[in-house]
């Protein structure tokens, strides 16, 4: 089995953590890094004897991540966020890993669950997850961020299960924090740099209807019953908080209110 440490970010998260651990129980290193949570996280996060805790005043998830590879000493590290749960299928694949000596990392795909109910389709995207410690640096993009490896980066078989309980009222918050910070990303980048789906949020009034639609009739999700309408109806209001933000930021309409 590689020699890796599993890194995971986190701030209050009583609702999903207890589940990715479970998942991880059979790894020898886990780091969490985490922000001062004010709940239960830390309390869950010490009844796993394999869990190591370090705390740090939250300035970006960049940021957060760079430290935490500071603190690994193993080379090859799994990064998790707190509501990313390893299929079992996907931990046997770990177990039996033998990169080839030019691979530098590996990306994984995701099933998209909502309270357990694993949905036919996602926009969630697969992400870099394992790779070489030395070869790895974390920038922020938008309001989320990203993982640089110096190498080949392959793709593993297994899935990893996105599944976040936290309640509707804190996604909500988040989703306007967030929509905040990709505005001004989507505003100062050159089209040309933009994927084709962010360059049509850009055009603010189409995004939200084009995702209802997409995800509803062409995806499928109408079939997945209520958890299928609960998944497009928060990427349609998320696409209305931006196309709302981006609005606010580029006819300068809070600055107007000074």
């Amino acid at each position: 089995m590689l020699d890796l440490t599993i890194l995971i970010l986190t701030y209050n998260e009583r609702e999903n953590l207890a589940r990715t651990l479970e998942a991880v129980a059979w790894a020898p290193h886990v780091l969490i890094v985490d922000s001062f949570s004010t709940d239960e996280t830390l309390e869950i996060a010490a009844s796993f004897p394999n869990v190591q805790i370090v705390q740090r005043a939250f300035d970006s998830f960049g940021g957060q991540c760079n430290f935490g590879l500071a603190q690994i000493t193993t080379p090859w590290v799994l990064s998790l966020d707190a509501d990313y749960i390893l299929t079992p299928e996907l931990v046997m694949e770990l177990k039996q890993l033998e990169p080839p000596a030019d691979v530098a990392g590996f990306y994984a795909s995701f099933h998209y669950n909502v309270w357990g109910r694993r949905l036919r389709h996602t926009l969630y995207p697969r992400r870099t997850v394992l790779y070489q410690r030395a070869l790895a640096t974390y920038r922020d993009e938008g309001h989320g961020h990203r993982v640089s490896v110096n190498g080949r980066v392959a793709l593993l078989r297994g899935k990893i299960d996105h599944d976040d309980r936290k309640p509707l009222s804190r996604w909500i918050g988040s989703q306007d924090s967030y929509s905040k910070i990709e505005a001004r990303h989507l505003l100062q980048t050159d089209d040309a740099e933009l994927t084709i789906q962010d360059r049509l949020r850009k055009r603010i009034y189409f995004s939200a209807p084009v995702m209802f639609f997409y995800l509803l009739i062409a995806r499928g999700l109408i079939l997945d019953g209520w958890a299928g309408w609960y998944y497009v109806g928060q990427r349609t209001f998320a696409e209305i908080l931006l196309s709302l933000r981006l609005l606010t930021e580029r006819e300068q309409l809070e600055t107007r209110m000074e």
